[in-house]
C-alpha cells in the first residue's frame, strides 16, 4: 500500500472520478492532485473533499520540471491522467496534443525516476490501436495503428513508458480503456453532449450515419480497474479495461432520445469526422483472469444514472458550455 499518490489530471473527469473513489475506500491514503485546469479541468468536481487533509491540490503543468520535481518530493507512486482527450480538438490543432500527453509523460517520467518512484501508472486509451472491422477485438497484444493526431500522442506515450521500464527499470504499468461516460464528463464528448444539447431544446449531432461502434465503460468501473492494475497488476504489463457493451452511435443517440422523451426530429446529420474510427471493442480477459475484474454496470442503468446526475447539474455545465461558447456554437 502507497501512502501517497500523485493524480494527474485530477480536475477531469476520469480524474476527479478516481480520486472521490480512492478517497472513500482508502481513508488514510493520501493524495496529491496536479492539474493545471484547462478548459475540461474543473476544481468544483472535487469540492466535497478539498477541506480533507489528506487532499491536496497543486495548480500547475505536467510540462514544466522544476514544479513536477518539488510535487514529487513528496509522493511515492503516480497515477497519471492528464492528457488533451478530444479527437476533433486534436485535428484542428495537434500542437498542444504533442506537448501535453508526450512531453508532459516525459517531464513527469524523469522525475519519478529521480525521485525512486514506487509505481507509475499511465492511464491510456483503446484508440492507441485504430480500428476494427466487423469481427475482432483490441488485446495487450494488438499492434499500435492510431489514426488521429489524438491517439497518435497516447500511442507515443504508451511507448515513452515502456521504455522507461525497459531501459530504467522503472515500475510502470498501462492501462488502455474504452470509452468512458458518466458524472462530470465535459460536456463536449457524446453522451454528455446530446444529453446537455436537450435539455437545452438543441438538436443532437450525429457523424455520417451513426454506423460507427464503440465500447462504453462507466467511469466507476474504470476507477475500480485502474485501483486494482494500480495496487496488483505485475510491473511492465499492460492491461486492457472494456466495458463489454458495443454499441452503434446511433443506437446510443436513440436510447437517449427514448429515455428523455424526444424523437427522431432531434438528430441532425453531420459532416463525419476525418478519420473516423469505425468500430472499438475490448478484450479485457487479462484484467480479468489476473485480478477479478469485470464491469458492474449494465448500460442502460447507467446512462439513466447519467441522464439524471446532468438534470441535477445544470449549473455546473452550463457554466462550462457558455465559457466555451464558440467551441460549441460550431
Amino acid at each position: 500500500m502507497y501512502e501517497t499518490i500523485l493524480v494527474t489530471g485530477g480536475c477531469g473527469f476520469i480524474g476527479s472520478n478516481f480520486i472521490l473513489y480512492m478517497i472513500k475506500k482508502y481513508p488514510g491514503l493520501k493524495i496529491v492532485n496536479l492539474d493545471k485546469l484547462t478548459y475540461c479541468g474543473n476544481i468544483e468536481n472535487l469540492k466535497s473533499v478539498e477541506n480533507n487533509p489528506n487532499y491536496k491540490f497543486v495548480q500547475g503543468d505536467i510540462c514544466d520540471p522544476e514544479l513536477v520535481n518539488n510535487v514529487f518530493k513528496d509522493v511515492d507512486a503516480v497515477v497519471h491522467f492528464a492528457a488533451e482527450s478530444h479527437v476533433d480538438r486534436s485535428i484542428k490543432n495537434s500542437y498542444e496534443f504533442v506537448k501535453t500527453n508526450v512531453l508532459g509523460t516525459q517531464v513527469l517520467l524523469d522525475a519519478a525516476l529521480r525521485h525512486n518512484c514506487k509505481k507509475f501508472h499511465y492511464v491510456s486509451t483503446d484508440e492507441v490501436f485504430g480500428a476494427l472491422g466487423e469481427e475482432g477485438k483490441f488485446s495487450e497484444e494488438t499492434h499500435y495503428d492510431p489514426r488521429s493526431p489524438y491517439s497518435a500522442s497516447k500511442a507515443s506515450s504508451d511507448h515513452l513508458v515502456r521504455s522507461y521500464f525497459h531501459t530504467h527499470k522503472l515500475p510502470i504499468v498501462i492501462s488502455n480503456c474504452s470509452n468512458n461516460y458518466g458524472p462530470y464528463q465535459f460536456p463536449e464528448k457524446l453522451i454528455p453532449l446530446f444529453i446537455t444539447n436537450l435539455l437545452e431544446g438543441k438538436k443532437v449531432p450525429v457523424y455520417g450515419e451513426g454506423a460507427n461502434i464503440r465500447d462504453w465503460l462507466h467511469v466507476l468501473d474504470h476507477c475500480e480497474a485502474i485501483d486494482l492494475i494500480f495496487h496488483k497488476g505485475r510491473v511492465g504489463e499492460t492491461y486492457c479495461i472494456g466495458g463489454d457493451c458495443e454499441m452503434k452511435n446511433m443506437d446510443i443517440t436513440k436510447m437517449i432520445l427514448e429515455e428523455m422523451g424526444f424523437g427522431d426530429e432531434m438528430i441532425e446529420y453531420v459532416e463525419d469526422r476525418k478519420g473516423h474510427d469505425f468500430r472499438y471493442a475490448i478484450d479485457f480477459s487479462k484484467l480479468s483472469n489476473e485480478l477479478g475484474w469485470n464491469p458492474r454496470f449494465n448500460f442502460r442503468d447507467g446512462l439513466k444514472q447519467t441522464i439524471t446526475w446532468y438534470k441535477e447539474n445544470t449549473d455546473w455545465w452550463k457554466k462550462l458550455k457558455h465559457e466555451n461558447s464558440t467551441y460549441f456554437n460550431g
